[in-house]
């Protein structure tokens, strides 16, 4: 007896998704929608919605989804550990170079310490130095950017890439 089987083409995003080059191509877009997205509504709603390390969340969020440090835990706490720890600085320490280094220096200690390592909200306490953030900056664009820059990645990966892309903690 034979056995036969069927065979079906593959789609054409099933064939994309075969080609080598095709992560950094996916990468690069998603990266793109991100910060399109995020700056797009930050000039329709005149709402700060977007700041420097948000690009570089996408680099690991849509270029590395599985690393650790691009988890959702690492990407929303990691942007609010660094950013809370950088305004405490800022509001305690006079001299802007300093609140900025200790500000750094406190929110890697704290990302590590609370198991949200991730690298791009190192820069967070520069920007809150910089732009002489209030404690609005904390929703208003940390957490509303970092929710969105997961929510994005996690629709993105489920639907263009095909990456496991997790939203909710593994238990």
């Amino acid at each position: 007896m034979t056995e036969t089987t069927e065979y079906a083409a593959p789609s054409r995003l099933e064939a994309f998704r075969a080609l080598p080059w095709r992560n950094a191509i996916l990468a690069g877009i998603g990266a793109t929608l991100t910060i399109a997205i995020l700056a797009g509504a930050a000039d329709l709603t005149a709402l700060p919605l977007i700041i420097a390390p948000f690009g570089a969340s996408c680099a690991l969020v849509f270029g590395a989804p599985a690393s650790p440090l691009a988890q959702p835990r690492n990407v929303i706490g990691g942007h609010l550990v660094t950013a809370s720890l950088g305004l405490l600085a800022f509001m305690f320490i006079a001299s802007p170079v300093a609140a900025m280094a200790v500000g750094v220096g406190l929110g890697i200690a704290g990302m590590l310490l609370t198991g949200t390592l991730h690298p791009p909200a190192g820069a967070n306490p520069i920007v809150v130095v910089l732009a002489a953030a209030s404690w609005q900056f904390l929703l208003m664009p940390v957490a509303v950017g970092a929710v969105s820059i997961v929510l994005i990645g996690y629709i993105y990966h489920r639907i263009v890439t095909g990456h496991a892309y997790n939203v909710l903690p593994k238990r």
